[in-house]
């Protein structure tokens, strides 16, 4: 039986491009224009010792071809994981946009200098807090990381923060992108990109 008219039309967007960092760069930008609430939002995946999982949300601090750059304080759950098994996943949803993109692959230290810029470009209080926080370990009260907010601030009065020994970021260099396109009738858009050991990236369509 032939498709109705509307189950037809399916123009529109595509993923149908060779480089699958400037469809994610042009994509993300769409999202900048059009989600309401952090559009560099990513879910990221991580697994512990016993290959458990855990996921969580994360901001998007740098892309392109050299990897998907996040920060973290090292001495919290996921940053203990990557460097245990440092593999890690990545999703995006754009819920305005109707579009998701997951990324795989290794996972790696940025280098020092690389932290410290971006460390020096954030909020002061995001600066004050990155020291106060014991990022993932128990609480007793409120009260108590509020405290230590206030002895952060007192031991930094009017000189810069520094960056935190165990603070710093992560890069994942992507081994596989996957893009998936909201098409009607849950006729969906995926295409997955792969990087091979010598012909660089290679695309397939896959069924919605």
């Amino acid at each position: 039986m032939a498709m109705n008219e509307e189950t037809s039309n399916l123009a529109g967007p595509t993923t149908l491009t060779a480089d699958p960092f400037a469809l994610f760069a042009a994509w993300l930008e769409d999202a900048r224009a059009s989600e309401a609430n952090d559009p560099e939002a990513m879910a990221l995946a991580t697994v512990d010792a016993r290959g458990r999982p855990s996921l969580r949300m994360v901001l998007l601090k740098g892309h392109g071809p050299e990897g998907f750059t996040f920060y973290t304080n090292f001495e919290s759950r996921k940053a203990g994981e990557l460097i245990a098994s440092p593999e890690a996943a990545l999703l995006f949803h754009w819920k305005s946009l109707r579009r998701q993109v997951r990324i795989e692959g290794p996972v790696t230290r940025v280098d020092e200098a690389t932290a410290d810029a971006y460390f020096a470009s954030r909020a002061r209080v995001s600066q004050i807090g990155a020291w106060a926080s014991d990022q993932s370990r128990p609480l007793d009260a409120r009260e108590t990381f509020e405290g230590r907010i206030a002895q952060a601030e007192a031991r930094f009065a009017g000189i810069d923060v520094p960056r935190p020994p165990h603070w710093s970021g992560f890069r994942l260099a992507p081994r596989a992108i996957e893009f998936w396109l909201d098409r009607p009738f849950r006729l969906h858009e995926r295409r997955r990109y792969e990087m091979g050991e010598a012909a660089g990236w290679g695309a397939q369509m896959l069924f919605p």
